[in-house]
């Protein structure tokens, strides 16, 4: 008897359709992704950036996606499902561009559950896989190495970017002055990305701290609050419903790590395991050699901003390793694992005591590690004031904000 099979076949993007194809990228970091499309773009690939934010995402992660499924699933497919039916695409002309960074849950598993969804309405949609562990390969999508050093280079760039808005936006005099000094160095960047004129960071980091430090700012003391969890829902505004937004509007300024802290840390896993288990591999050499140079480019970066002296510069990464260590093991790396422990205990360390953690349904290990190691930041921290937010499918915006103007009315205390 003849066994029937699960598989999903599918559509392979092909080199000719680079050409004419529109590829759909999923909304997680706005800053960062608006630099990383713009490189792509260089290299004769039409991408957008969806940033779609409606109910009609969520009804049709719901449609598509079983409702086990952890909940940053259900919105990257429903977005892309509730773009190919806006018809605003032409669906035969369209691709979507998914990352996948070789872990045990999310990043591993979206593109089998897109590919799922795709077939009983749109199995002419090609779906490509961006990742940098063999996942899967994409012929006519390919990461040379000048691609990828200028990826590392517009994750740096967005971190900039990203911590400088957030430092500057709440405090700006003229509304929207922010906005438009963020805009400027977005458009700045694309080319100097485009012309290979990137290297030069340090002139380039000194030239946007300039820029950001000549808006004018009120002197007002505002409350900084900090925001850790699973890295869909921590960055995208979809997922976290615009939390940075909401907590500019109550008086706050938000604090969020930025996207290096996370690629160091999917390097430093595979690092730790050499140790833990004994592996050793040619790819652990090459995650060493890149662990190396993207922790001596954050050095560098946190140097520069030290200097200017005007903004708070991110979190050096060995630190963050330390205090990983007084808490909790390195080997606890399934998700996000030990790195939010190191984010809260930083972020309590140097003075942001508000942290809000944000669990979207269905990340075992977030809910685990964040929920279980809070408890212990707060023995440390006694004055650190730390609040799970749940995102999920059926809480309401409401009892978040609400939960979340209860942990401000105690930090105001």
């Amino acid at each position: 008897m003849k066994m029937a099979s699960n598989r999903v076949e599918q559509t392979v993007f092909t080199e000719d359709m680079k050409k004419d194809y529109t590829i759909l990228v999923p909304d997680m970091l706005p800053i960062h992704f608006k630099l990383i499309i713009e490189i792509f773009r260089e290299y004769g690939y039409n991408m957008e950036l969806l940033e779609t934010s409606t109910r009609s995402v969520i009804d049709e992660g719901l449609k598509n996606v079983h409702n086990d499924t952890c909940y940053p699933a259900l919105l990257v497919i429903g977005q892309f499902m509730d773009a190919l039916k806006s018809g605003k695409y032409d669906v035969n002309k369209t691709a979507l561009l998914i990352s996948q960074t070789g872990g045990g849950c999310r990043a591993s598993n979206y593109l089998h559950l897109l590919r799922k969804s795709l077939s009983a309405e749109f199995p002419q949609v090609p779906v490509i896989s961006l990742n940098f562990s063999g996942l899967e390969k994409n012929p006519a999508f390919k990461i040379t190495p000048v691609i990828a050093l200028k990826l590392v280079y517009a994750v740096m760039y967005g971190d900039m970017l990203m911590s400088l808005y957030y430092q500057c936006k709440p405090y700006e005099i003229h509304k929207g002055s922010t906005d438009r000094v963020l805009s400027n160095w977005q458009r700045k960047l694309s080319v100097l990305l485009r012309k290979n004129r990137f290297f030069n960071t340090k002139k380039i980091y000194k030239n946007i701290l300039d820029d950001f430090s000549d808006i004018k700012r009120t002197k007002k003391k505002k409350t900084k609050v900090g925001i850790v969890g699973e890295i869909y829902v921590k960055y995208s505004p979809l997922a976290n419903n615009h939390l940075c937004d909401f907590l500019i509007e109550e008086g706050c300024e938000p604090n969020v790590p930025g996207l290096l802290d996370f690629v160091l840390y999917c390097a430093a896993n595979t690092l730790n395991d050499e140790k833990l288990y004994d592996v050793k591999t040619k790819t652990t050499a090459l995650f060493k050699i890149g662990y190396d140079v993207l922790y001596k480019f954050q050095k560098q970066q946190i140097k520069v901003m030290k200097e200017h002296g005007e903004f708070e510069p991110p979190h050096d990464f060995e630190h963050l390793r330390h205090y990983a260590d007084k808490y909790i093991n390195q080997g606890v790396k399934m998700g996000e694992g030990w790195l939010i422990t190191a984010e809260m205990a930083a972020l309590a360390e140097s003075g942001t005591k508000n942290i809000i953690c944000t669990q979207p349904f269905g990340c075992l290990p977030n809910h685990i590690v964040a929920k279980g190691m809070s408890r212990v930041i707060k023995n440390a921290y006694p004055d650190a004031n730390i609040v799970a937010i749940d995102y999920d499918p059926g809480a309401t915006k409401v009892n978040q904000e609400n939960r979340i103007k209860l942990m401000l009315a105690n930090a105001k205390m």
